[in-house]
């Protein structure tokens, strides 16, 4: 259990890959593919010891069905888009691999971001004798793990979670998205959702925020959106009564992103232009500066954290699990910005932790499935430590009712 094929050398998937050779204890032979062969090449320039790279469109089911058995890894971390997860999953059942990724199936068609499309996998990969890793990115993810930290070592009941989600950067662009500019556009302007007393709560796509103090960062404005981890935690987290997730977004981002929809460029219906077919959202994303070249100069922190608050020994407890990221020592370390360091690295602990069987079995899982200690004493040694501080209402009040 050593070798790994990595699909996608975006961001993300260059930090997976460079601290895969970081580790060659763990990790003794590595495979960056990707759809363009030029940027699997430019980071393998950049690793600290030898990697193998190849090309493949993921797809191709049968293209990346010949690239495993040709590589033979014991474990595909799928770094590309989530609209390739299904087709990298059905290669890997037909190719008998284990697979790992970090974040959710969601069809090209409609921003829709929900896992039951992966999770009607769990009997054919149940059945295979494969491991399937659901979310193991930051959030989702480490957020993930926190939850099932809590509910195995702090809590006797979680009751409220809030997932709280601040880049505090300064990339120095006019408008520009820390991760796939066509992801990140499609999940901020979908409706919002959240998840109170057994049963989703629907709002229009950033209409609620709070302000919360984010640790080393300060007060931010806090917008409340869907965010797919909520869905695996409403499953595994017991007794929960609300959970839900909010983002920061500076005024500028909102406003951009006001004009962007307001002439249709988020749009995923084609429209002619000088005779062809363009989609106007993909159209933008090109427009726009990649993720990978915003690390250099990129100033200030992201600070992400889970808020919970619960029951322990008969008492209401609150605390507030979070780590802080700066955005100049990622670049110094990997060449990559804090958000891409944060998506990239957690990937790299979740394959070690398969690897030592820590996390494994047949069927399909999300994160929080798993044990959480060692996962997050392996992702700290990494790069990604966890800060666990108490919380009182003054500090932290986010139990407020939210009103729609």
């Amino acid at each position: 259990m050593d070798r790994v094929l990595i699909i996608g050398a975006g961001a993300a998937g260059s930090v997976v890959a460079k601290k895969c050779a970081m580790d060659r204890d763990t990790f003794k032979h590595i495979t960056l593919a990707s759809r363009r062969i030029a940027s699997c090449e430019k980071v393998a320039k950049e690793c600290v010891s030898p990697i193998e790279i190849a090309q493949v469109d993921a797809d191709d089911v049968a293209a990346t069905v010949a690239l495993i058995n040709k590589v033979k890894p014991d474990l595909v971390i799928n770094m590309a888009l989530p609209y390739q997860d299904l087709p990298i999953m059905d290669a890997c059942l037909e190719a008998g691999v284990s697979y790992l990724d970090t974040a959710n199936y969601e069809p090209r068609e409609v921003a829709k971001f929900e896992y039951s499309w992966q999770w009607a996998y769990q009997e054919r990969f149940k059945a295979a004798g494969l491991t399937a890793i659901l979310g193991c990115g930051f959030d989702p993810g480490v957020s993930n793990v926190w939850c099932a930290y809590a509910q195995e070592h702090l809590f006797d009941e979680i009751e409220y979670i809030d997932i709280v989600d601040c880049n505090a950067g300064d990339h120095g662009k006019t408008f520009a998205t820390n991760f796939n500019p066509e992801i990140n556009l499609r999940e901020v302007t979908q409706d919002g959702k959240y998840w109170k007393n057994g049963e989703w709560i629907e709002i229009p796509a950033l209409s609620i925020k709070t302000m919360v103090d984010y640790p080393e960062v300060g007060p931010r404005a806090s917008y409340l959106i869907y965010h797919e981890e909520e869905e695996s935690l409403v499953k595994n987290i017991r007794g929960l009564k609300q959970i839900r997730f909010w983002m920061t977004f500076g005024d500028a981002y909102i406003k951009h992103l006001e004009v962007f929809k307001s002439i249709g460029l988020i749009s995923l219906e084609p429209i002619k232009h000088k005779g062809m077919d363009i989609i106007p959202m993909e159209f933008l994303r090109d427009l726009l500066p990649p993720p990978s070249s915003l690390a250099e100069g990129y100033t200030g922190k992201t600070s992400i954290g889970v808020i919970i608050r619960g029951k322990k020994d008969g008492k209401q407890i609150a605390k507030m699990l979070y780590n802080v990221c700066d955005h100049a020592e990622t670049n110094r370390e990997v060449g990559a910005q804090a958000v891409s360091y944060t998506t990239g690295v957690p990937p790299v602990s979740g394959a070690a932790m398969f690897f030592k069987g820590i996390w494994k079995g047949p069927g399909v899982f999300n994160v929080e499935e798993f044990p959480a200690k060692p996962f997050l004493d392996d992702v700290a040694q990494r790069g990604l430590p966890t800060t666990i501080v108490d919380v009182a209402p003054g500090d932290q009040d986010l139990l407020f009712e939210v009103k729609t």
